[in-house]
């Protein structure tokens, strides 16, 4: 199998709020792979974000991929309407789902490519009998609910874990990281496996833009991987 591609992906979190068209079409020009919306319920995480009419909204704008990363307690009933919104890849929690089967399937069927996230607490283990249904598997590096929060450096031996899951599969799986990713972060966790990388507060507060901030983390993570 060949080794992932590595991807940048931003979170909107640390945008504008009152111009996420603006802010959508800046990170594209910045040359990310795509962009994550961070849906919050206000329940699962103590936090309330993006509905899918907003997500909607911004959609025409830009053709990078988008993703909702559903920090919710009932996802199921959510999913066709972040598919609808022009998400291609939902991502849920294995904590938030009953039954975490029928959830991914789900995702499947409406045309999304589904993926599960795991909280820092939350085993490796959790995930091992769905690696047949996900595209993606997300391992948290901060505890969900806002941006702007310290990287947690001991998940990566649960990257790791991950990542040699996935190879013992056999099949395609990216390996994304959230929380606190930036230049002095990323290379650790792309070391431990993993090929994708959601920033959000490095990207926005680059003193030389944005463009400088993915390049920069994209060419740290692709060293470190060696």
């Amino acid at each position: 199998m060949s080794a992932p591609q590595i991807q940048i992906v931003p979170s909107v979190l640390p945008a504008d709020f009152s111009r996420l068209g603006d802010e959508c079409q800046a990170l594209e020009k910045a040359g990310v792979d795509r962009i994550q919306w961070d849906v919050m319920d206000g329940v699962f995480v103590p936090n309330l974000t993006f509905g899918p009419d907003v997500i909607a909204a911004c959609r025409p704008l830009v053709d990078v991929p988008f993703e909702a990363h559903l920090m919710v307690v009932e996802p199921d009933e959510l999913l066709p309407r972040y598919v609808e919104a022009g998400c291609e890849l939902l991502i849920v929690h294995a904590e938030a789902c009953r039954h975490l089967h029928r959830t991914l399937g789900l995702i499947r069927d409406l045309g999304a490519s589904p993926a599960v996230a795991l909280n820092p607490a939350t085993p490796a283990v959790a995930v091992q009998h769905v690696l047949d249904l996900v595209d993606e598997i997300l391992v948290m590096t901060v505890n969900p609910g806002f941006g702007g929060q310290d990287y947690i450096a001991t998940m990566e031996p649960k990257v790791r874990e991950v990542r040699q899951m996935i190879e013992l599969s056999g099949r395609d799986i990216d390996l994304e990281v959230d929380g606190g990713i930036g230049p002095s972060t990323v290379a650790g966790a792309a070391a431990a496996g993993a090929n994708v990388f959601i920033a959000g507060s490095a990207l926005f507060r680059d003193p030389e833009g944005q463009a400088h901030a993915v390049s920069e983390i994209r060419a740290l993570a692709e060293a470190a991987r060696g």
